[in-house]
């Protein structure tokens, strides 16, 4: 194994739990010492630039494709490595957060793929960090099936879903995990566990420990990805290259880098994904200062938009230029018990996927079993019996700096009805995740922390612009806090009403609604109590 030296003292700060003991253990966390030990100072560094370069896209610095790296995206030669097993064919890809039912659903769901959500899916709670990585070693072990009071079986079936995790991005931390008395990066906590749980017992299932990396900003943050493979793999003595990564392009930065970013981790790259609530919600942090980016409700800046049309379209012919798989987004819709409202829902959920399938996807992402026949008929409609269509260069798109920003199309000032929904989501979003749900159904879709992430910047945007005064807003605020006080009598209506108000009704307008309410409201005792110190 590769010799990395490991910081003195590593510290659990969160409470002990069932089982814990067993993800926890001294070799585990002396794993992740030496990865931090390794990386945590460019990971700050990296932070750092990211918010000296939104300070100068805010002060109307244009952006660009870049011409220090126009050599890596003219170069015709270069490919990411070849699919890997069980990551070849992708065409129905099921996300949730590894939470023990879930999991198991998600693994019988149909997918060819889980990504297991760590990160917009899981409400960070100790319990959940934890919990969350046991049941991903029981279900590879196969010791997942249980039963609940009520007598219901949950079994795992003989071909379940290839296992993706998602870990949380560069920019967030986890306290309570400890290193010379200093937080751990997130990201390195929910890889560095996996990895050192599961990399071996994946490949000797015959799959291998397979990621996907959201939030990056740029190529030189899949670069430390790459490095952080890197070492992990020499430290566990696995091969170079077992590790695969999709990077989620869900930041306007990120989509001018595609090429880019592939070549970073083309040793390691299983492709690209199209994050569409978090590419917007970016959209929003990054030009903020600009009227003519003012967006509409939620419900009408849909994947027809030219701007958006124009980062799927690239992203299709950047990942298949580079042999690499390109997967398409989230149709979040939750079945009901109306059949109407199925019919409708279902006919906009075929399609959207229509539309990625013949754009050149070659798979794409659901929230609920429930949809995963439909999304996989569209795909077989294209792909047939191939797994993916890769070989379809998309040769015929020619995408500008313009027209990845060319909003002004669709910009325009919210109706009162989408003021409304993005307050009443936002909020009943906020209490859920305080209460330790990260993936909630709300009005008929499965929600995460992406939309609760452009639901606030929004209203912050149509504030910052005058599309709304403050007093309507808060009137609005005022009547959801009391409605959902009769929806739910153990709701967290004073904290989630603060974090609405910290988050999109001040001034500033916060990178990360998860950074500032995870520390308020997650870390238990604010690390006093039930530390331990290992060695």
């Amino acid at each position: 194994m590769a010799q990395i030296a490991a910081p003195i003292r590593v510290e659990v700060a969160g409470e002990p739990g069932d089982r814990f003991e067993e993800i926890l253990t001294p070799a585990a966390l002396d794993f992740i010492a030496r990865l931090d030990a390794a990386f945590e100072g460019r990971r700050r560094d990296l932070l750092t630039e990211r918010r000296r370069r939104a300070q100068r896209l805010r002060s109307g610095e244009p952006l660009d494709f870049s011409l220090a790296t126009r050599a890596v995206r003219e170069d015709p030669h270069w490919r990411v490595a070849p699919p890997a097993p069980g990551l070849a064919d992708r065409r129905v890809e099921i996300t949730g957060p590894p939470e023990r039912r879930m999991t198991v659903n998600a693994l019988n769901s149909g997918a060819r793929v889980w990504m297991a959500d760590f990160e917009d899916a899981t409400s960070p709670t100790w319990h959940n960090i934890v919990s969350g990585q046991l049941n991903l070693r029981d279900a590879i072990e196969r010791r997942i099936d249980f039963t609940t009071a009520d007598g219901k079986a949950y079994r795992l079936c003989d071909d379940p879903a290839t296992i993706v995790v998602r870990p949380r991005g560069w920019h967030l931390t986890e306290e309570h995990l400890r290193i010379d008395g200093r937080p751990v990066s997130a990201s390195l906590v929910d890889f560095g566990l996996y990895f050192f749980h599961c990399a071996q017992r994946q490949i000797d299932a015959g799959r291998g420990p397979y990621f996907y990396l959201p939030k990056l900003e740029n190529h030189y943050e899949a670069r430390l990805w790459n490095d952080v493979f890197v070492l992990a793999q020499d430290l566990m003595d696995i091969p170079r290259g077992t590790v695969r990564a999709t990077v989620l392009i869900e930041t306007i930065t990120a989509a001018f880098e595609m090429e880019e970013i592939l070549h970073e981790l083309r040793e390691h790259s299983a492709g690209l994904n199209a994050g569409r609530w978090d590419y917007l919600f970016s959209l929003i942090k990054n030009f903020s200062h600009r009227p003519d980016f003012v967006l509409p409700d939620r419900a009408r800046v849909t994947m027809t938009a030219p701007f958006l049309r124009a980062y799927t379209e690239l992203l299709v012919r950047t990942c298949h230029r580079r042999g690499a798989h390109a997967i398409g987004g989230m149709a979040a819709h939750v079945p009901s018990r109306d059949p109407r409202a199925n019919e409708a829902a279902f006919a906009k959920v075929r399609l959207d996927k229509e539309r990625e399938a013949e754009a050149g996807f070659d798979g794409s992402w659901v929230a609920h079993p429930g949809l995963v026949p439909l999304c996989r008929e569209v795909f077989d409609g294209v792909l047939g019996d191939a797994p993916h269509q890769i070989a379809r260069l998309r040769d015929d798109v020619h995408v500008t700096a313009a027209d990845l920003l060319a909003v002004r199309g669709v910009a325009g000032p919210p109706t009162p009805e989408g003021v409304r929904a993005d307050v009443a989501v936002a909020l009943r979003y906020f209490d859920a995740w305080l209460r330790g749900s990260g993936a909630v159904a709300l009005y008929g879709l499965m929600e995460d922390a992406a939309t609760a992430e452009i639901a606030r910047t929004q209203l912050w945007q149509w504030l910052r612009h005058g599309a709304v005064d403050l007093a309507t807003m808060t009137a609005m605020l005022d009547a959801e806090c009391a409605a959902l006080e009769r929806e739910r009598p153990d709701a967290l209506v004073t904290e989630a009403r603060d974090i609405l108000e910290r988050t999109a009704l001040r001034r500033e307008l916060p990178a990360f609604f998860t950074t500032d309410a995870y520390t308020r409201h997650l870390v238990a005792d604010r690390l006093a109590a039930h530390a331990a110190v290992r060695p």
